[in-house]
């Protein structure tokens, strides 16, 4: 009975697929970076935060600043958001911007050149980021 059950749903699942009519779940809209820590800045890592956005660690060769920005997937009513900075030297977040936005978190900046960085952001209190990365 197994057996054809398995046979029964691969078939009608071909049968949608031949047909067009296979729905497939699309993922909600992701954040992207919009150069909220200015001109020279570009993306070196990111971390998801679990469906509702996405934390960026950028870096401006010119300078040597890091720079994180925590941003939603869509904008809407405010929520408690963070962005942070930190050298691994540092005891604590070095620079820190928490709030209730609509939008982003941030920017916040860490002179951090030849050096590894702990960066991260929240959203809603879900948390993502990294610890001692982009040494260099």
């Amino acid at each position: 009975m197994r057996i054809s059950k398995r046979i029964t749903a691969t078939g009608i699942a071909a049968l949608a697929i031949a047909a067009g009519t296979l729905a497939i779940a699309t993922p909600a809209s992701a954040a992207t970076y919009g150069g909220q820590c200015g001109s020279g800045y570009s993306v070196v890592n990111q971390k998801t935060i679990s469906g509702k956005g996405t934390v960026f660690l950028t870096y401006n060769n010119s300078n040597g600043y890091n720079c994180v920005v925590t941003v939603r997937n869509s904008t809407g009513s405010a929520v408690p958001m963070m962005a942070a900075i930190a050298k691994s030297s540092d005891p604590a977040w070095y620079a820190m911007d928490e709030g209730s936005y609509t939008s982003y978190a941030g920017p916040v900046y860490r002179s951090a050149k030849g050096s590894c960085v702990t960066w991260g952001g929240a959203i809603s209190g879900t948390y993502a980021g990294g610890e001692n990365t982009n040494c260099g």
